[in-house]
């Protein structure tokens, strides 16, 4: 795609939300595991943690850009991504087995583990968006590193005071989801009818986000449901 073009900033910015709506977890990470140094030593390992886990993010993303080439890895990539964007929506708490280092070295070894861990998702949302442009995978990671290791315990109260955040973030990774299964060579012909393509994207998304909030009604019931039961 042209650099700077309308195409290239529209992408860039679907990449730095994907990392923000899926990266919010990595400030409670982050917090997690340098809790029990020194206050000094604390920023060190949030500096160093990150550097590392980005260092490590850039050259997964980069990988996986360069797999989606392979035939039917954007249909296995899509196919994952509808289900990353469905688990956004029914989040459970991931936070259980991050334990917190007591040394400089600990911490930084378990930010960086445990964000390679969780940003999977983020890895493969990201190679989507990018449609194997390198440039807008190192730079999207850049802009939105540092806001999420700054900003995204702000950002995560957002997302507890306002539901709706989530939703936006679970139906981009949807529409990212689906690109990228139009973008599989097998179907490019198909997917080349406009009413066709567009079609597509609207029902992957309106699928995801009703899978999402049915699950959770669902959910919201059988609790009600127990505690009726408890009193």
């Amino acid at each position: 795609m042209e650099l700077f073009s309308v195409e290239f900033f529209s992408a860039l910015l679907t990449i730095v939300f994907i990392d923000l709506i899926l990266a919010g977890d990595n400030a409670i990470v982050i917090g997690l595991a340098a809790r029990n140094l020194p206050k000094e030593q604390q920023k060190k390992a949030v500096i160093w943690g990150t550097a590392g886990a980005v260092g490590i993010r850039i050259i997964a993303t980069l990988l996986v850009v360069q797999l989606l080439n392979v035939p039917w890895l954007n249909l296995v990539g899509g196919l994952l991504l509808v289900w990353i964007a469905y688990k956004l929506l029914i989040q459970e708490d991931p936070h259980d087995g991050i334990k917190s280092g007591n040394t400089l070295w600990q911490s930084i070894r378990t930010i960086i583990i445990a964000d390679a861990a969780m940003g999977i998702d983020n890895v493969i949302a990201v190679a989507g968006a990018a449609h194997g442009d390198t440039l807008l995978v190192v730079l999207g990671l850049i802009i939105s590193v540092p806001v999420v290791v700054w900003g995204s315990t702000i950002f995560i109260k957002l997302i507890n005071r306002f539901e709706w955040i989530v939703y936006v973030g679970s139906a981009v990774l949807a529409y990212t989801a689906a690109k990228m299964i139009t973008h599989e060579k097998s179907f490019k012909v198909f997917f080349e009818n406009q009413l066709y393509f567009w079609s597509f994207v609207v029902l992957v998304v309106i699928i995801t986000l009703a899978a999402g909030l049915w699950t959770n009604s669902r959910r919201k019931k059988s609790i009600q449901e127990k505690s009726s039961e408890s009193h």
